[in-house]
C-alpha cells in the first residue's frame, strides 16, 4: 500500500517469556517521534465509527490496545489508506498534520485506543477539524465487502 505523504506505520512485538510479556510502542529514538505532548485512551463499542477529524498542528500516534479497529485516513487530494489494527495486528500509525482519520471498532469486544500526541489538548481553541463520518469520502463506506 503506498502511504498518504507523512504517514508511517511501525509493526509492533511482544517480547513473551514464562512471566508474561512487554511491547514497546513509542521511543524518542523512532524515526517518526517529534515530541511529546500528552497521552490518552479512547475506547469504541463494537461497530461504532469515531470519525473523521484532522489537526493543523497535532501529530498523533495511534495503537489499539484492545480489540480489533478499522483506521482510515484521507487527505484533500482524495488519497485513502486503511490499517486493521488491534491485539491480533499489533501496529502503529503515524497520523502527521492536515490528514482527516477515524475509525471503526471491528471487535465483537470494545476497542481501546492509546494516542501519543505532539500537543496538548487545548480546551478553549481545540485544533481539531470535523467532516461528517458517512459520505463525505467518495468511493468510501464503513460497510464490511464480503470477499
Amino acid at each position: 500500500m503506498d502511504l498518504i505523504k507523512g504517514v508511517e506505520s511501525k509493526v509492533l512485538k511482544y517480547n513473551m517469556d514464562d512471566r508474561g510479556g512487554l511491547m514497546e510502542i513509542v521511543r524518542n529514538d523512532d524515526s517518526f517521534f517529534e515530541k511529546f505532548g500528552q497521552t490518552y485512551i479512547s475506547n469504541t463499542r463494537p461497530g461504532v465509527v469515531k470519525a473523521f477529524h484532522m489537526h493543523k498542528i497535532q501529530t498523533d500516534l495511534f495503537v489499539c490496545l484492545k480489540g480489533e479497529i478499522r483506521l482510515v485516513l484521507f487527505n484533500t487530494e482524495g488519497e485513502i489508506n486503511e490499517f486493521f489494527m488491534g491485539e491480533r495486528n499489533p501496529l502503529l500509525v503515524k497520523i502527521p498534520p492536515n490528514i482527516y482519520h477515524g475509525w471503526k471498532c471491528i471487535s465483537a469486544e470494545e476497542s481501546m485506543v492509546l494516542n501519543v500526541c505532539s500537543e496538548v489538548y487545548n480546551y478553549d481553541k481545540p485544533d481539531e477539524y470535523r467532516v461528517r463520518p458517512h459520505g463525505y469520502v467518495t468511493g468510501f463506506t464503513w460497510d464490511t465487502i464480503d470477499r
